[in-house]
């Protein structure tokens, strides 16, 4: 097993119940951590705390409310000790409340997605940062961007209030790498293709959208990504591993931002 430097160290996981963020979650365990993690749904935190065992603690939450992070920040604390890190995962797609292309894209649909997506970090990442600076110590914030930040794909997934909060991750991320750098407060960006998740599945009943993912995603043979496949990119950046790394976007995407499909 790599040594990514996590053992015995504090996380928060915000989105750590399903998909990727469970997947992080699972890994951080198995590696030696302590996570808190949180979700919407009560009935999804308690099965991936039971999932997870002792050395979890979580919460129901909606991530885009103010003080909800904050408030599984000291759960996970008062429980385990000081934070090392947080892995901002929640938010999701806004096509059922109006995001689309530009000329479809109704207020609510904007207002919705830039909340879910891009205000929900800001109130996380200033939660963890604030507790950083409590406890005088630096830590690693990992946030999650998306290929659509940078790398459109106009046929398939033109929903712009997604890309544009996408976008807005990366360089509200890098923004506060720079700010924080000399408190040793390390913020990056991974930033995935299309993955298997339960965001995914309107993509995954289509044959269309999934032959244009095996042309534009051919690592391993042209395939969607399964949720491990970012967990050994999420252990080096939030643990020692990635200590020298700040201000970066990582993109775990098959070949997406490099393939002409």
């Amino acid at each position: 097993m790599a040594d990514f430097g996590v053992a015995e160290r504090t996380y928060v996981i915000a989105g750590g119940t399903t998909g990727l963020g469970f997947s992080a979650a699972e890994a951080l365990v198995r590696n030696g951590a302590r996570v808190g993690i949180g979700s919407r749904s009560e009935e999804s935190v308690a099965r991936a705390l039971e999932a997870l065992g002792e050395n979890a603690v979580g919460r129901s939450l909606n991530a885009s409310d103010p003080g909800s992070v904050g408030e599984l920040i000291e759960l996970t604390c008062k429980q385990f000790g000081d934070l090392h890190g947080l892995y901002h995962v929640a938010g999701g797609s806004g096509r059922s409340e109006g995001d689309g292309p530009l000329h479809e894209l109704s207020d609510e649909g904007w207002d919705y997605t830039i909340r879910q997506n891009l205000s929900s970090v800001m109130r996380s990442n200033r939660a963890a940062v604030q507790r950083f600076r409590l406890q005088g110590t630096g830590g690693a914030i990992l946030n999650m961007g998306s290929v659509l930040g940078f790398s459109p794909s106009p046929r398939h997934f033109a929903a712009h209030a997604y890309a544009a909060s996408k976008a807005g991750i990366e360089g509200f991320s890098k923004s506060l790498a720079s700010y924080y750098a000399e408190e040793d407060i390390r913020v990056n960006v991974i930033a995935p293709a299309l993955v298997e998740t339960p965001m995914s599945g309107r993509a995954r009943e289509n044959e269309s959208i999934m032959e244009f993912v095996r042309r534009k995603q051919p690592l391993d043979g042209g395939r969607i990504g399964r949720t491990g496949d970012l967990d050994g990119a999420v252990l080096c950046l939030l643990g020692e591993a990635g200590r020298f790394v700040t201000g970066q976007v990582l993109c775990v995407d098959g070949g997406w931002s490099v393939t002409e499909a």
